[in-house]
């Protein structure tokens, strides 16, 4: 059993949850993550580790709402225990002194991309951040992304925060800058990272995305979580979870993770809550 120490909200259903787990802090690297299990009879769901500290023995993990498990992770207390938490899995993060470069975060996907900054910025790199939402009350880890970033903007598609407009735009003005940008991570919505990813390759600007994929075991086992990556078949639970955003079939991900869209419309009719997982990086 792994204890709550804290717990605190970020956004609408969005929370910050500090685990105990020594083992995993001690090994844990920028872009790894734990399947989580809250109950003995519960489903495995993947979350990103967002911070750890090795003298507390402590994770810190990033959850968003959205179905039966993120739901009861979100309602914990400190003093609350989870089943399992298992991990560090997933390779680090592909990272070397660049010089410059651009992290940029969608969502519940700056979570992911925190740690990643921290660790380019610790390394010697210039790091320009962008992170977006949809509004003000949804933007998360402002403080955070500051402290490891030359740089930051905010944007928010209806403008009542920061710069109006998505994260692409604001990207696409630092890549036409002077900043001779020599990378780029980008976490966020499928979507969003596909558009990305679009953007930077006339530049030929290498750039990583993180997929959000369906995943069970982690471990490579099951195969639920294989992705195309260039015309081949990965698994992103140990081949990634980050891949070149260049070589990524982002069509073929996004039909594979709706397969079970009418199976979680059913749940959530059944019992109010539905049964998909935040994926926040596997």
């Amino acid at each position: 059993m792994f204890t709550i120490l804290d717990a605190q909200p970020l956004a609408p259903n969005v929370m910050r949850l500090k685990v105990e787990a020594p083992l995993v802090a001690r090994k844990r690297q920028a872009g790894q993550f734990v399947i989580v299990r809250v109950t003995e009879t519960g489903e495995r769901i993947p979350l990103t580790i967002c911070d750890a500290s090795r003298r507390e023995g402590t994770i810190t993990l990033v959850v968003l709402a959205v179905g039966k498990t993120t739901r009861l992770l979100c309602q914990l207390r400190p003093g609350d225990r989870i089943q399992d938490v298992v991990g560090p899995l997933g390779r680090p993060t592909p990272m070397e002194r660049f010089g410059s470069v651009a992290c940029v975060g969608g969502g519940v996907g700056t979570a992911e991309l925190y740690p990643i900054a921290t660790a380019l910025r610790a390394m010697g790199n210039k790091v320009h951040s962008i992170i977006g939402a949809r509004s003000k009350s949804l933007v998360i880890l402002e403080r955070e992304m500051r402290s490891c970033s030359d740089a930051l903007v905010i944007t928010t598609d209806d403008g009542s925060y920061g710069e109006p407009g998505l994260v692409t735009g604001s990207l696409r003005a630092l890549l036409d800058g002077p900043f001779a940008i020599q990378a780029v991570y980008a976490i966020g919505p499928l979507a969003m990272m596909k558009e990305i990813s679009k953007l930077t390759m006339p530049y030929g600007t290498r750039t990583w995305v993180s997929l959000n994929t369906i995943m069970m075991d982690g471990t490579g086992m099951c195969g639920g979580c294989r992705v195309s990556i260039g015309g081949e078949m990965k698994f992103a639970c140990v081949d990634g979870p980050e891949f070149d955003g260049h070589q990524v079939d982002f069509d073929e991900l996004m039909r594979r993770n709706n397969a079970y869209r009418d199976l979680e419309q059913l749940a959530v009719g059944q019992d109010g809550l539905g049964h998909r997982a935040c994926n926040a990086g596997g």
